[in-house]
């Protein structure tokens, strides 16, 4: 039997790697190939083609690249022709990935699509399109299930891998020794994420709320960096807000596990937060042109994930113009450890958390592909 993968990013790698060794170790004769990285490699999939040499962002930069992207379609597409897999597993990384997909669908390839375009918040018709392609598809979010069974589309809902893959591996009082402080300390942790945009937007506000907050109560506060984030243009933002943070790279959730709360961008690190029993104060913010545009297109009531698990809003969302540091101020100070709220506010966490599913997506996963390549 024969898989082919395609990943072309760092998350879908790694969501990749984990497939692929639960698939080796229920199948070790089959044969996986495909479109990824280096943890795809180390995992026991034969790349045919590393996404690290075609790894581009921005507009400009897609169109800088169009000729190699273009030629990297043509390139997949042969390969999986002449291979012939049981089956192609599309992860995330929709606008590529589709034009993949259509493109092969037409030869008789089955096609599976794991992490699926995002039709439940906006361009709904997307659900209709990707189900005349794909035969089955694999959701991570339970919510996202029923825009695609409206479409006819075959998806299924086995569970969250950051179930898994969020875990620490230092008890409280390691962690504690690790970053240096005591067990009376409060500890508020900044996250203002990976992307360029959002740190320019974002990282300010936070600051400027965390000033304030170093002179209302004793608080540490720490800022771990991101990979690929440039660490020396933080450092100026911190030193020209006058503030006291401290980076750190190493041991993040373990860190998580031991802070008071976080200020955190919206995105997969407010979810691994619930799943650590740290509560947020969430905040988004884009260029006002594409908040326009979204509040005509999105449709959805709340925008971080454990509120929309939750189908109800159990910590605070700041968007646009209410992310101002007195409102971060107002709203976090609700969440130091000892304060009543914090408690309510971890037992509706640890409610939507419950929603994601047991421990062992990945294996579900793996033997539902399995299954789908052999039938």
């Amino acid at each position: 039997m024969k898989i082919f993968f395609s990943a072309g990013e760092t998350s879908g790698d790694l969501h990749g790697a984990n497939l692929a060794r639960e698939i080796k170790k229920i199948s070790p004769s089959t044969e996986l190939l495909g479109f990824g990285g280096d943890e795809m490699q180390a995992a026991g999939v034969k790349l045919v083609r590393n996404y690290k040499n075609y790894n581009v962002m921005g507009v400009a930069e897609v169109i800088k690249n169009l000729r190699r992207i273009l030629k990297l379609l043509d390139d997949l597409t042969e390969i999986i022709l002449e291979e012939k897999p049981d089956l192609l597993v599309l992860i995330d990384y929709p606008d590529f990935n589709w034009r993949l997909a259509k493109r092969v669908k037409k030869f008789g390839i089955k096609i599976l699509s794991y992490i699926p375009p995002s039709a439940w918040a906006w361009r709904k018709g997307r659900a209709k399109t990707c189900a005349k392609i794909a035969d089955e598809f694999i959701a991570i979010f339970p919510f996202e299930l029923p825009v695609y069974e409206q479409a006819g589309a075959k998806i299924y809902f086995l569970g969250n891998p950051l179930v898994d893959t969020v875990k620490t591996n230092f008890s409280e009082d390691e962690a504690r020794k690790f970053f240096g402080v005591k067990k009376s300390d409060h500890i508020i942790l900044l996250l203002p994420g990976s992307r360029k945009q959002e740190i320019k937007l974002l990282l300010p506000e936070m600051l400027k709320a965390a000033k304030i907050l170093s002179e209302k109560r004793p608080t540490k506060f720490f800022l771990p960096i991101a990979d690929g984030v440039n660490e020396s243009k933080i450092k100026e933002q911190i030193d020209a807000a006058n503030v006291e943070i401290i980076l750190t790279k190493k041991n993040r959730y373990e860190l998580m596990k031991i802070s008071d709360a976080a200020i955190a961008t919206s995105g997969t690190v407010v979810l691994e937060a619930a799943l650590l029993n740290l509560p947020c104060v969430v905040l988004y913010k884009m260029a006002r042109l594409n908040y326009f545009i979204g509040k005509i297109l999105v449709d959805i009531e709340n925008f971080s994930l454990p509120n929309i698990l939750a189908g109800k809003k159990i910590q605070t969302e700041l968007l646009q113009d209410e992310v101002q540091p007195e409102k971060i101020v107002e709203e976090i100070l609700k969440l130091y450890r000892g304060e009543t709220y914090r408690e309510k506010v971890l037992i509706e966490l640890k409610k939507a958390c419950k929603k994601l599913g047991e421990h062992g997506a990945a294996e579900r996963v793996a033997k539902k592909i399995l299954e789908s390549a052999k039938n």
